[in-house]
């Protein structure tokens, strides 16, 4: 057994929790299939990992510096609304594929769990993504795209249904997805929603 960084194991147990989760089940999660996973022994997740709090932790700090940092990078550019709102979602639903299972840990664990501190991530994190979101939509309405009468913040709303249209569709077609057309059919809802 290949002896590795501390920093590559924490990735690897990461990486490793969210593919149980999403290809076996969140009730497979277990401390002898991670180790497996992984090809370390059950010992050794704790060496990296106090508990899988910790893991979980571990993962929302991932969302926030990755996802969370790249999705306010493009709803704060300079192009315009109809273009920043398209990237916005499409870097998002690939996030979500990239980390599959990230949306079924973060909603039943941190949902969940008698947890404050994983509960304030996870509300920072829905919150943020809601409110860049929203910036951006509004930023469209100033423009003259979209209907202003509209509420910028309700849109955003149902915005955040995005991940879990994607997560049935990947239950549903997994032979099928194809995340090029699933961005495009959900930006022409998002523009059908806001036209004027």
């Amino acid at each position: 057994m290949k002896r590795e960084t501390t920093e590559i194991r924490q990735e690897q147990i990461k990486r490793a929790v969210l593919d149980i989760i999403f290809k076996d089940g969140l009730d497979q999660l277990s401390t002898r299939n991670l180790a497996k996973r992984v090809g370390i022994t059950e010992g050794a997740i704790f060496r990296h990992f106090k508990s899988k709090r910790d893991i979980m932790l571990g993962i929302m700090q991932d969302v926030k510096s990755d996802l969370i940092g790249e999705l306010r990078h493009i709803a704060l550019g300079a192009e315009g609304s109809e273009k920043r709102l398209f990237t916005f979602l499409c870097r998002h639903v690939k996030y979500l594929l990239e980390n599959k299972g990230i949306t079924i840990l973060l909603f039943s664990e941190a949902a969940h769990m008698n947890d404050k501190e994983l509960k304030d991530n996870l509300h920072e994190i829905l919150s943020e993504q809601k409110s860049l979101i929203s910036k951006i939509i509004k930023d469209g309405m100033a423009e003259g795209l979209w209907n202003k009468k509209l509420d910028g913040d309700d849109i955003a709303t149902i915005y955040m249904g995005i991940p879990i249209t994607l997560n049935i569709e990947l239950i549903l077609n997994p032979d099928k997805f194809n995340i090029n057309n699933f961005c495009k059919r959900m930006f022409i809802l998002m523009q059908r929603m806001l036209s004027k």
